[in-house]
């Protein structure tokens, strides 16, 4: 690879992570039952950047799956059945970070987590966009 490819992909991995790092930081402290139990700011820090792997990972590898099986589904339901997986795997991302030992914890489904799960998604999309610039 050309170093100035490696550097954009580099770039666009690090402001990916970053900016969902942030949406989580901004979910514990807009929605209720999304908690974020740290004793220091960098203990936070690392959390955070640490459920933002967790939930890219999740993302990445569950999503396609569930949308490839559940197809039908997402036709019937005109997409709105996104907001239910999206929810799920947000309430999962919370399960992994406990078992993990992070201190990150999701209440439940509704509201916390298809609430959370689309809060994070938008945020990180606006950040995005306004990061990406070259």
């Amino acid at each position: 690879m050309a170093p100035s490819v490696t550097m954009g992909f580099l770039k666009g991995l690090l402001i990916r992570l970053g900016s969902t790092a942030v949406a989580f930081w901004l979910a514990t402290l807009l929605i209720p039952g999304i908690t974020l139990d740290t004793g220091s700011a960098v203990e936070a820090i690392v959390t955070l950047l640490l459920v933002a792997v967790i939930f890219g990972v999740v993302n990445a590898v569950l999503q396609p799956i569930v949308k490839t099986v559940g197809c039908g589904f997402y036709l019937l339901t005109l997409g709105l059945i996104a907001l239910v997986v999206n929810g799920l795997l947000f309430l999962l991302t919370s399960w992994i970070a406990g078992e993990a030992g992070l201190p990150f914890h999701v209440d439940g489904f509704w509201p916390e987590a298809v609430l959370g799960a689309l809060f994070v998604g938008v945020v990180t999309w606006l950040l995005g966009a306004v990061l990406d610039r070259d």
